[in-house]
């Protein structure tokens, strides 16, 4: 089979791309930037395709996006479905599509989680492309699909290895940093993460397999064994401290956990007025965080995650080990501004 990877230097596209280049078949990986792992470029929906990637495709896995939380929706058009658009002009009825998405796209989301009109009910222009792209592949790819989703991606089960430092890893430097004074959501609220081999294995298996005959789901997620936001914050908390502890290095303090309701109505917007600039900018950062890691419900999965606490344990041993001087730092106390007169 002629296979096609975009966004293979990624951190999902870096693992799939290691599994598919043992599988005996042609892998065609595309980056951004070309690489010695991904030698053609391609700038997707901003320039036409190289010459590299005319003819046909048995199978394209598209693992390219752009994932900040941040993105417009204009910013997620251009970011995510142009260049979605473009790799379906490259499939035709012979091409199994496997487009990566994620699981948020489901799920239950809580009403203060929803930001209006311009996301249409999703909590960032990211989570909307996605969801906007599910039905696009829907609508115009006339072949086989397999949609894969995983929720929040940390490193991998054995060893905690991961490509880039991105998304969850940013409470790690926040709570040694001292940034992260508090932790807003529900204790009993649900946040799910995959380790991102299995997030690879899933993809890799998907590509390999015979098509489907209809559209497929694949959902990456822990279902009954995810972990609340009260344990993955004791499971965070307990082996940096652990790993501080072998250094000779105080514990950090577990953060209270504050309601979402309570710290909007009456903590945030003293936040606004006491808080340093840096500090206040930490406090929305870390507020992107509050719907992804208390759910109502946790996902449904095809793919469970086996033993989760292990997973995120092994992912924050491996962040200390490369990252020490943050993993060691003594936390700054917040500090408030003088009363404005």
């Amino acid at each position: 089979m002629r296979i096609l990877l975009t966004g293979a230097t990624g951190v999902v596209g870096t693992e799939v791309a290691d599994l598919l280049r043992t599988s005996g078949h042609t892998l065609v990986p595309v980056a951004r930037r070309a690489t010695p792992d991904a030698p053609v470029s391609w700038r997707i929906g901003a320039e036409p395709p190289p010459v590299e990637l005319t003819g046909h495709w048995d199978v394209i896995v598209h693992a390219a996006a752009t994932t900040r939380w941040t993105l417009s929706r204009e910013e997620a058009v251009g970011a995510n479905l142009d260049p979605l658009r473009a790799v379906l002009a490259l499939a035709d009825r012979e091409t199994h599509l496997v487009q990566v998405s994620t699981a948020y796209v489901g799920g239950t989301r809580n009403p203060e989680d929803l930001r209006g009109a311009e996301f249409e009910g999703y909590r960032n222009g990211y989570e909307w492309s996605k969801a906007r792209g599910e039905d696009l592949v829907r609508a115009e790819h006339p072949g086989a699909l397999t949609v894969v989703r995983p929720p929040l991606v940390v490193g991998r089960s054995q060893d905690g290895r991961i490509a880039r430092f991105s998304g969850p890893y940013t409470i790690l430097q926040a709570l040694v940093s001292g940034l992260a004074a508090v932790v807003v959501g529900d204790p009993g609220g649900f946040a799910e993460i995959s380790p991102v081999d299995q997030v690879a294995a899933v993809i890799a298996a998907a590509a390999l397999a015979d098509p489907p005959a209809a559209p497929r789901t694949e959902v990456i997620a822990g279902g009954a064994a995810c972990l609340t936001l009260s344990a993955l914050l004791d499971v965070i908390c307990d082996t940096l401290n652990e790993y501080r502890a072998r250094h000779g290095v105080a514990p950090i303090d577990r953060p209270p956990l504050v309601p979402v309701e309570s710290w909007n109505r009456f903590f945030l917007p003293l936040a606004d007025r006491y808080l340093s600039p840096f500090q206040t900018q930490a406090v929305r950062l870390l507020a992107m965080f509050q719907s992804y890691t208390a759910m109502a419900e946790p996902f449904t999965p095809t793919h469970p995650v086996t033993d989760p606490a292990t997973v995120m344990a092994t992912a924050v041993r491996h962040w200390a080990d490369r990252k020490p001087r943050l993993a060691l730092a003594r936390p700054e106390p917040w500090t408030l501004l003088a009363t404005p007169v």
